[in-house]
């Protein structure tokens, strides 16, 4: 097979000279785009066509829904009602707060499955909170943003249906139902690292466990929870399409976060709606532009030129499966979150399969590296949240994250070598594996 290395030169070369110039990544890839089809002499009527192609998807409608819930949720003064369960549950261990951040951050990601949603919700109250009690500022940022990645692996995240589309053929609810364990798994790795520096450093304990008070939150907080059963049993039980769940659950969040919580008024969700739009527009530009880049890769053979090269590295599946990883990994650390999904699924997907990687499986493996990537420089989004949430210097919360950096790349070695961890509950509820 002949490939044509000047036009993938053009493509990769400027794209990346862009990306660490910090244009916008959207600008990136479409300029990229469009210097690789003027160079090949094709016509510039394939951008548009391509980008409207990106977004013409029937499963794609659900993105919008599941933004537009998490965003209702989170203006709807669900964050008070998910700390105090979490607080319930584990504030009575050493290092209590933190342990409350990190499980709080497992609930609320099953509402917003937003690890930014969750930084912003969640961080401008247990930072200060954490402070108050004793607990480093730095440290308090870094346990905010580390168990903020949780969102992403707790259904219903929408970055799951932008992996399903993309990949193809692919069961959103069985992406769903990976989730769960994995999210744990991180949970555990974060709550362990925690508690380590908490006994180090002497970070209180809070009240004594009390099953009463954990049943009066559990009641307060059901509300809530019961909108990830409605879109989760509902996809997997077959009653609802994806698109149908997040649109029902939409409406149960309005109807909760005014009339139950009374969080929000009629008149504040016209502000939550403009900030659905803000997110929406920016995630819906990221996956055209990023379908024209993806033709252009396409059609010059990219994705076969980069098995050829991983694969002659080495045909050792678990040197291959780390070589994915550290490939993700880099990648998070200058790209977006969803770009990274729509580029690299077409090239690292059928590597992932040759070596015996579920493509559900690898869906919660790219998630979970993507997700990291929103915590490390230059291109850290999470990063740059909880830095100013808590008015610190970027490179004090990147010295404090280094023990969780570890700790959440263990994790990732878990879910990645150990495929039970992603697909015990898909296989369960009867996914038989594969497309």
């Amino acid at each position: 097979m002949a490939y044509n290395t000047a036009a993938i030169a053009v493509l990769l070369v400027s794209f990346l000279v862009m990306v660490f110039l910090r244009f916008p990544i959207a600008y990136s890839v479409a300029i990229s785009a469009i210097l690789c089809l003027v160079y090949q002499g094709l016509p510039l009527a394939t951008l548009s066509q391509q980008m409207v192609k990106g977004i013409s998807s029937f499963s794609l409608m659900a993105v919008p829904f599941f933004i537009t819930m998490g965003v209702l949720m989170g203006f709807g003064g669900i964050s008070e009602k998910l700390l105090d369960l979490a607080d319930a549950c584990v504030g009575w261990m050493t290092g209590g707060l933190a342990m409350v951040n990190i499980v709080a951050s497992y609930f609320f990601g099953g509402i917003s499955g937003s690890a930014s949603a969750d930084t912003a919700s969640l961080g401008s109250l247990e930072i200060p909170m954490m402070v108050d009690r004793g607990y480093d500022v730095d440290f308090s940022t870094a346990v905010t943003i580390s168990s903020s990645v949780e969102g992403m692996l707790v259904p219903p995240s929408h970055n799951m249906v932008i992996y399903a589309t993309t990949a193809g053929g692919i069961s959103v609810g069985s992406l769903f139902l990976a989730g769960y364990l994995p999210g744990a798994v991180l949970a555990v790795s974060l709550m362990i690292i925690s508690y380590i520096l908490s006994k180090k450093r002497g970070y209180p304990k809070g009240d004594a466990f009390s099953a009463k008070r954990l049943f009066k939150e559990l009641r307060t907080s059901l509300w809530a929870l019961s909108s990830i059963l409605i879109v989760v049993i509902g996809v997997v039980a077959g009653v609802f399409t994806a698109t149908e769940s997040a649109a029902i659950a939409v409406i149960y969040s309005l109807l909760v976060s005014i009339y139950i919580y009374k969080g929000l008024t009629w008149k504040g969700v016209w502000s939550a709606l403009n900030q659905c739009v803000d997110t929406l527009s920016i995630v819906l530009i990221l996956i055209a532009t990023s379908n024209v880049f993806g033709y252009c890769l396409t059609t010059l053979h990219v994705p076969q030129l980069a098995a050829n090269a991983i694969t002659g590295v080495s045909d050792n599946p678990y040197v291959i499966a780390i070589l994915i990883n550290l490939i993700l990994l880099v990648l998070g650390m200058i790209m977006d979150m969803a770009p990274i999904i729509l580029i690299s699924t077409p090239i690292l997907l059928p590597i992932a399969q040759s070596i015996g990687i579920d493509p559900v499986q690898y869906g919660i493996i790219l998630v979970l590296n993507c997700g990291i990537g929103l915590l490390t420089p230059p291109v850290g989004s999470v990063l740059f949240i909880g830095s100013g949430i808590a008015k610190r210097p970027m490179e004090k919360i990147v010295k404090e994250m280094l023990p969780f950096y570890l700790f959440m790349v263990v994790a990732l070695l878990i879910i990645t070598f150990i495929p039970a961890v992603s697909l015990c509950i898909p296989w369960a509820f009867g996914y038989a594996g594969g497309r």
